[in-house]
């Protein structure tokens, strides 16, 4: 059986199904979204998933932070063994408004591209997969993606388009032609997740945040 690892650019992924939601709001429950079964309805018959990795970082804003950190609890609950995030940090940056002239601060995120990039890289020295998916549409990783399709032949990388973008420099690069997650509505479907999530043994819980019901 060929071994699958998962990549999930979280900003693009959650930010191009917010953009989504707002041209059709059908697209609202999939906020809610259990990544390891999505995930899974994309293998083949000889295929079998080895992890999910969901990469970003923690908002500033307290009420995006606990969605945030609902979801993520949701998605450990229901796959221990195979979800896991791995945090990049969000910066305060000073910035001047070229009109008026107002010193501001707007948060930057920091690290996610440089974790993915590790990451694809660090799986492929230790064997630790023998395809790579990875859902982005951010052009910055081509060149870790380049380094592996030149340098680990054995190995296959396949690029998913989340909700409601694209890329052309990974379109190009990409050895299939990219799945758009936007024409799998109903693997979406699929995959959302009870109102409140319990472990295996129902000792813990998580719960959608009211703002996604």
């Amino acid at each position: 059986m060929a071994r699958v690892i998962f990549y999930i650019d979280g900003f693009n992924f959650y930010y191009g199904l917010k953009k989504k939601a707002k041209i059709d709001k059908s697209w609202r429950q999939f906020y809610w979204i259990d990544f390891v079964k999505l995930c899974e309805q994309f293998l083949g018959p000889d295929q079998t998933l080895e992890k999910v990795k969901y990469f970003s970082a923690a908002p500033l804003n307290s009420g995006k932070q606990s969605r945030q950190s609902a979801l993520f609890k949701a998605n450990i609950l229901l796959n221990p063994d195979k979800f896991e995030v791995i945090r990049g940090r969000y910066y305060k940056k000073t910035q001047t408004c070229k009109h008026c002239g107002d010193v501001f601060e707007v948060p930057e995120e920091k690290r996610t591209d440089v974790n993915i990039s590790v990451n694809l890289i660090g799986d492929c020295l230790l064997d630790n997969t023998d395809i790579l998916v990875i859902i982005t549409a951010d052009s910055d990783l081509v060149p870790p993606i380049e380094f592996i399709l030149n340098n680990f032949r054995d190995k296959k990388v396949r690029i998913y388009f989340p909700p409601h973008y694209s890329s052309y420099d990974l379109k190009h690069i990409s050895p299939r032609k990219p799945v758009y997650l936007e024409y799998n509505k109903t693997r979406f479907r699929n995959s959302v997740m009870p109102d409140t999530v319990y472990n295996s043994d129902k000792t813990d819980s998580a719960t959608i945040p009211l703002e996604w019901k």
